[in-house]
């Protein structure tokens, strides 16, 4: 039976996942015929809002398969959200200080991805740390039952 935060894991590895691949698919990313593999010089943007290149396409499917296989046990689970929470926190202020116009950029990030890392991070961390306190109680609550 999976826990909640295997279950947390799994979904957001699957949102990542899902993000990935429509950055591939024409008309979901609007530019679609610009998209370069990496560099801000990609003008691609997945819903017409969310800079992508190649590379960062590629990141989002790695972060989903990453997600969903660390989603197997509770352990991991936690890893994925309170690290990936912690990289996506590093994404954002990076995002704040790198010129947006500069080689620095090649992943690329414009300022609606760097606020949506902020909130990414923020909320993988939050759920982490909070599906592990309710998982630590709920073990604890059973082993006094018995």
């Amino acid at each position: 039976m999976r826990t909640d935060i295997q279950k947390a894991a799994a979904a957001v590895g699957a949102v990542f996942l899902l993000v990935g691949i429509l950055g591939f698919i024409p008309g979901i990313t609007t530019n679609y015929d610009d998209m370069s593999f990496a560099g801000h010089e990609s003008t691609a943007k997945l819903i017409g809002i969310f800079q992508v290149s190649v590379l960062h396409n590629i990141v989002h499917l790695l972060f989903g398969v990453a997600g969903l296989a660390m989603a197997r046990q509770a352990r991991t689970a936690y890893l994925f959200l309170v690290g990936g929470g912690v990289i996506y926190l590093v994404l954002w202020i990076y995002g704040l200080i790198v010129d947006q116009n500069s080689d620095g950029n090649f992943v690329p990030v414009n300022t609606a991805d760097n606020w949506l890392h902020l909130i990414l991070g923020l909320g993988m961390i939050a759920l982490g740390v909070l599906l592990s306190r309710r998982s630590a109680v709920t073990d604890a609550t059973s082993r006094l039952g018995r």
